[in-house]
């Protein structure tokens, strides 16, 4: 197996509300972008990836590059703001896309969405009204393949 195959095996992963609608939410798999810097100095060391930013129409890019015999090899991807703090938000999610192109969580696509009841404070509950202010701590209680994260009758 290439080293570069073994950039797409799992790492650790947490889950976010992607969307909500009355008392139901959406949660999906994400990855950190300081996972994905030890993966990337794991595999390919330190010395021998890198990554660059600028912007072009408007839109921060990022692009990752990996040494492959004497050649560095480029891929980008853009990125999108996060609620909380837009430019760093932006930043880091261009980069952990630009990060997938080499085969970085990937799996990530392969997982389900979740479904999870919310208060009214839109923060993830169980059955008996516990709130989970990390929704990973609820999605872990239950086998990988569940869905729905509360009693479905």
């Amino acid at each position: 197996m290439s080293k570069l195959n073994e950039l797409k095996k799992q790492i650790p992963h947490k889950w976010r509300i992607q969307s909500s609608k009355d008392q139901y939410a959406q949660l999906v798999a994400y990855i950190d972008s300081r996972d994905v810097q030890n993966l990337l100095d794991e595999v390919i060391g330190a010395e021998n990836w890198q990554d660059k930013y600028y912007s072009e129409n408007g839109m921060l890019f990022c692009s990752i590059g990996i040494k492959i015999g004497d050649e560095w090899v480029w891929k980008s991807d853009t990125g999108s703001e996060s609620n909380m703090e837009a430019q760093k938000g932006h930043s880091s999610d261009a980069f952990k896309r630009a990060s997938v192109k080499w085969g970085v969580g990937r799996f990530l696509y392969d997982l389900p969405i979740k479904v999870a009841k919310v208060n009214q404070y839109k923060k993830v509950i169980d059955d008996n009204g516990k709130q989970y202010y990390d929704p990973t701590e609820l999605v872990n209680q239950f086998k990988p393949e569940t869905k729905y994260l509360f009693n479905n009758k």
